[in-house]
C-alpha cells in the first residue's frame, strides 16, 4: 500500500515557506512534455504530484478522494500529494496559490474555476497550454464542442474540466413550506412570486432564505441579477453591453437588497454547507446554492421529495448558470509528469463519473450513461444539453479574480450595513471598469 501524503495546509506557514524558497529558487519554466525532473536531479521525483485545490471536506472532499481512488488505479506507480486548503469557494486557497506562484514554487497542478478566473494566470504566464494533450487524451471529441469553445484563449487551452454545476438552483424543505401554509409543489415564475412566499414563511417564525459569508452572498446576487435582467443582459455585464448604471440594473439590485431581508442574522459567521444545513435540520426553507449541494444532502440520509426539494431560482427557468472545476498545469512545475498523469484521469470517462457522482456535479464529457447518477444529476444533463448556457460570476466563469473580489469587497460592505444601495451600484459600476 502507498502512504498518502498531505502537504501542510497552514495558510501562514506555506506563505513563509513559499518566501523562503523564493530567496533560493532558480525559476523557471518545465517543459510539460518531457519526462526529465525540473529542478530536481532525482528521477523518482516524476513518480508523485501535489494536487493544489480547497476541497477539504464534505461532499467536496468525497469527490476529490472518489477521483484519486481512480488515480491510483490507472497511475499505481505515481504518488498522490493533498495540497488541499480549506475554505468555501476557494478564497484561501486562491491566496495561498498567488503567494506560491509569485515564489516560484508551484503545486504540480492546481484547481482553478474553468473560464475568466484563469485570465490572471495566463497573463502572469504561470500556466501552460494543454492543447496538446486534449489531443492526446482525446478530450475534443469527449467534451462538448461549446465547451471547448469557452475554454479556449487565443487558440490554447490552459486547463481541463473535472465537472460541471449548475449554480441557479433553490434547495428547499418541504416540511417547512407546509407548516408556513404554502404549497410544497408550487412553483413560481418570478422573483416578486417567491417574495410573497419568503414573505409566509418569515411570518411563520423560520428563516425564509438561508445564506452564509459573503461568496454566498454574491452567489445569490448573480442569481438575482440573472433572473431580473435575463440572459442576455446578464451576459452582457461582462462584455460591456450592459451598464452597471442603468435603471435595470438597479431594479435588480433592489431585488437582492430585498432578498437579503428575508436571510439569517448569524450569516457572516457561516460557510455554505451551514446554510445548507439550516434547510436540513428545519430552521430554514429556502437555500440558493449551486448543485454540490446535492452530495450533502444524500450525504445527511436526505430524501428527495421528503426531507429536500430543488427549483430552478425564479426567473432563472430555461437557463443554466453554468461553472466547472478544472485542473492546470503550472509553469515551472516540479513534476509535469505527474501532473500529465493526473490531467489524464481527470478528463478520463472513469474519473468524471467517480468524481461527480460523489461531489453532486455532472461530467464535463458527453459520453458517460446519465442512468449512473442521481435524478437531480440528470435533470442537470438534460439541462445543459439544452437549456442557454450562462457563466458564474461568484465561481470564476464569468470574471477574472481581481473583478470578482472588488464585488465581493463591494456586497460585503453593502450587506454588512457599510453603504446604501446607490453607492452599492456605484461601486459595482468601479469594478466594471477595473
Amino acid at each position: 500500500m502507498r502512504i498518502r501524503r498531505t502537504r501542510p495546509a497552514l495558510a501562514a506557514g506555506l506563505v513563509a515557506a513559499s518566501l523562503a524558497l523564493a530567496a533560493c529558487s532558480n525559476g523557471g519554466s518545465a517543459d510539460p512534455t518531457s519526462s526529465a525532473p525540473a529542478g530536481d536531479d532525482d528521477a523518482a521525483a516524476q513518480t508523485e504530484v501535489e494536487v493544489f485545490t480547497w476541497w477539504a471536506s464534505g461532499s467536496e472532499k468525497l469527490g476529490l478522494d472518489a477521483l484519486v481512488a481512480v488515480f491510483d488505479e490507472q497511475h499505481p506507480n505515481v504518488e498522490f500529494v493533498n495540497g488541499a486548503v480549506a475554505g468555501g469557494a476557494g478564497s484561501a486557497a486562491k491566496d495561498l496559490l498567488q503567494s506560491r506562484l509569485q515564489a516560484n514554487d508551484p503545486p504540480d497542478t492546481f484547481q482553478a474555476h474553468a473560464g475568466a478566473e484563469l485570465t490572471d494566470y495566463i497573463n502572469a504566464g504561470q500556466v501552460e497550454d494543454v492543447a496538446d494533450l486534449y489531443v492526446e487524451f482525446g478530450l475534443r471529441d469527449a467534451f462538448p464542442a461549446d465547451l471547448v469553445d469557452r475554454l479556449t484563449v487565443d487558440g490554447k487551452i490552459y486547463s481541463i474540466p473535472s465537472n460541471i454545476h449548475r449554480a441557479n438552483v433553490v434547495w428547499a424543505n418541504p416540511t417547512v413550506i407546509s407548516e408556513s401554509g404554502l404549497d410544497p409543489e408550487a412553483s413560481y415564475a418570478s422573483l416578486d412570486e417567491w417574495f410573497e412566499a419568503l414573505d409566509k414563511v418569515q411570518d411563520a417564525g423560520f428563516t425564509a432564505l438561508s445564506v452564509a459569508t459573503t461568496w454566498t452572498q454574491v452567489h445569490l446576487l448573480e442569481t438575482i441579477l440573472l433572473a431580473e435582467l435575463g440572459p442576455e443582459a446578464y451576459n452582457g455585464l461582462w462584455d460591456g453591453s450592459t451598464d452597471w448604471a442603468s435603471a435595470e440594473v438597479t431594479a435588480a439590485l433592489e431585488a437582492f437588497e430585498k432578498a437579503m431581508s428575508y436571510t439569517n442574522t448569524d450569516r457572516d459567521g457561516l460557510d455554505w454547507p451551514d446554510a445548507t444545513q439550516q434547510v436540513m435540520d428545519g430552521q430554514a426553507a429556502f437555500n440558493v446554492m449551486g448543485d454540490w449541494a446535492v452530495a450533502a444532502f444524500e450525504e445527511a440520509g436526505k430524501a428527495e421529495g421528503t426531507d429536500y426539494i430543488y427549483f430552478p431560482v425564479p426567473g432563472t427557468h430555461g437557463v443554466f448558470d453554468f461553472l466547472a472545476d478544472s485542473f492546470t498545469l503550472p509553469v515551472g512545475a516540479p513534476h509535469p509528469d505527474g501532473a500529465k498523469a493526473w490531467l489524464e484521469t481527470v478528463g478520463s470517462l472513469e474519473g468524471q463519473v467517480a468524481f461527480n457522482k460523489a461531489k453532486g456535479s455532472i461530467p464535463a464529457r458527453t459520453d458517460a450513461d446519465p442512468t449512473e447518477f442521481s435524478p437531480y444529476q440528470q435533470t442537470a444533463i438534460t439541462s445543459f444539453a439544452e437549456d442557454t448556457i450562462v457563466s458564474s460570476l461568484a465561481h470564476g466563469a464569468a470574471t477574472p479574480i481581481a473583478w470578482l473580489n472588488a464585488i465581493s469587497d463591494a456586497t460585503s460592505k453593502f450587506t454588512t450595513g457599510g453603504g446604501d444601495l446607490a453607492t452599492f451600484q456605484a461601486e459595482l459600476v468601479a469594478a466594471a471598469a477595473g
